[in-house]
């Protein structure tokens, strides 16, 4: 398709962190295909994040994890079916499924065009290669990033660029904040950072002058965050609040301090001078990547155990057990290294 304006369907509906692994790759397209267009198909929960990239135009939102907790009532309403027929009446010169999954492949067979994706033999569900007519193998040895970046390549027949990623999200903000950001909050049990590491961290942060802002988003993450603050007796709960508008803050920060979550894969493209903290999870192919992101994994025996509840039974002094190899002194010592080198 080189030199040819062409118009196309990327489908890649979650999670965050998975919308921002695909962003380079629309770098990568628009730069050796001038003129192209994106349209991309995401979870209605996500609807924000593809329209932070330039090269899209439209986003179109996908109720599928909504669907799913009562499939008789999206039947009998007639959204499904609407959904389906707005769809269908789109027409691509391309259309990518970067997820991988047959909820991805099905909703993407609708649209009319020729559906592209990895090969079985590198596909997360085999099943869905199955509606692709176009097939690609690409290691899943690669980081995410990559694997997107060379996925696009193939699909659209382009060279890949041998520079480093880059996201097209705006760099950080020139009025930005002296203020950290700690991103406190996850869905696994086994990635959560220690409050009492939190708390030394803004303790910390205090003593150098810092002020810290948590945000939240359930009822839960609240809770933490206000356990930490008050314990800490320094730092500000913001206000809950939605992408856009954590993303700004984000953009904002002197800093931030995350674990394994989608925001901390947000701060690092944004390259705001960022620390991640792996346990359970492993960064080597899904980590954070940004020009000012540093990623520090667990050194235990068990880590990374990939288990949403961590199972270590021996006495330890923190848990997850794993995170004593991360105590708050090294996470503060490499976020001022982070910071500095900006």
């Amino acid at each position: 398709m080189s030199g040819k304006a062409v118009r196309v369907l990327v489908v890649k509906t979650s999670s965050l962190g998975d919308l921002i692994h695909t962003f380079p790759a629309l770098t990568d397209a628009r730069r050796a295909l001038p003129g192209i267009e994106f349209d991309w198909l995401v979870e209605e929960a996500f609807v924000e994040v593809p329209g932070w990239h330039p090269a899209v135009k439209e986003v179109l939102s996908l109720g599928l994890r909504r669907w799913r907790k009562d499939w008789r009532k999206t039947w009998k309403n007639g959204e499904l079916g609407k959904f389906r027929k707005s769809l269908k009446a789109r027409s691509y010169d391309l259309i990518i499924d970067a997820q991988g999954l047959l909820k991805s492949a099905l909703p993407a067979r609708w649209a009319r065009g020729r559906l592209a994706g990895y090969d079985r033999h590198c596909v997360r569900e085999p099943l869905a290669s199955l509606f692709y007519a176009r097939k690609y193998r690409v290691s899943r040895e690669l980081h995410a990033v990559e694997r997107i970046r060379r996925l696009f390549a193939l699909a659209l027949d382009y060279p890949l660029p041998e520079a480093a990623p880059e996201f097209g999200l705006a760099s950080a903000d020139p009025a930005r904040r002296e203020e950290l950001v700690f991103l406190h909050s996850t869905t696994w049990a086994s990635k959560h950072w220690p409050v009492s590491y939190w708390v030394q961290l803004t303790q910390m942060a205090a003593t150098a002058g810092f002020p810290v802002a948590f945000p939240w988003h359930g009822p839960e993450e609240r809770l933490r965050a206000e356990k930490i603050l008050e314990q800490a007796d320094h730092g500000v709960l913001l206000p809950r609040m939605g992408l856009t508008g954590i993303k700004q803050r984000l953009q904002q920060a002197a800093g931030v301090v995350g674990v394994d979550t989608g925001l901390a894969h947000l701060a690092a493209a944004l390259d705001t001078p960022a620390v991640t903290l792996y346990g359970a999870t492993e960064a080597g192919l899904t980590g954070a990547l940004g020009r000012h992101q540093k990623n520090l994994s667990a050194d235990w025996p068990c880590s990374p155990c990939l288990q949403r509840d961590c199972s270590y039974q021996e006495p330890a002094p923190v848990r997850p057990a794993c995170y004593q190899t991360l105590p708050p002194e090294m996470v503060w010592s490499v976020l001022q290294q982070q910071m500095e080198a900006s």
